[in-house]
């Protein structure tokens, strides 16, 4: 993993949780529109699991306070 990536993880993981959601979902949409054949479709699928299983729990989150 080069420089810049670890940059941009280490910003990432600073991020506010709404935020970081929406990046998240942003970065798959681009990986998706600019080559998607080199992702396996399982990786996206299990992508996108853990990305609803997080929005999930901080929507049960607020719902608790």
């Amino acid at each position: 993993m080069n420089t810049a990536v670890q940059q941009l993880l280490a910003s990432f993981d600073a991020l506010p949780e709404a935020d970081k959601h929406r990046a998240a979902v942003e970065i798959l949409r681009r990986v998706s529109a600019v080559g998607a054949e080199d992702v396996p479709e399982s990786a996206l699928v299990e992508a996108a699991d853990e990305l609803f299983r997080a929005l999930d729990a901080e929507e049960a989150g607020h719902a608790e306070r």
